[in-house]
């Protein structure tokens, strides 16, 4: 069986990263979200993401992993918009996207 890395997910875009890495995605990845919540129209503006704060330390003295995945992908899950038609949930650049083909369903 092979083993693989840790890695931690990034509690903007809720990606997979390894944990040396996500020291460097992170404020890049807040900057590039930062850039795309100002060039939305201001309805479907989004508050800053918070970085979700785990103190869960094993007894080893490691953070509890899969607690921080699991505070970190629910941050980033919370970032969705739904669409007002479907109900479907999307980024909010891409539900402008979305709600150009999206119809409501006709009643028989």
């Amino acid at each position: 069986m092979i083993r693989r890395p840790p890695t931690v997910v990034c509690y903007i875009c809720g990606r997979e990263y390894g944990t040396k890495s996500i020291s460097i995605h992170e404020p890049q990845c807040l900057r590039k979200w930062h850039n795309e919540n100002n060039l939305l129209p201001k309805e479907l503006r989004r508050p800053v993401p918070k970085k979700p704060e785990v103190r869960t330390i094993t007894a080893k003295g490691f953070y509890d992993l899969d607690a921080l995945n699991e505070a970190a992908w629910t941050s980033a899950q919370s970032q969705l918009v739904p669409c007002n038609v479907c109900g479907r949930t999307f980024l909010p650049d891409r539900l402008i996207v979305h709600q150009r083909s999206c119809k409501p369903k006709a009643t028989k």
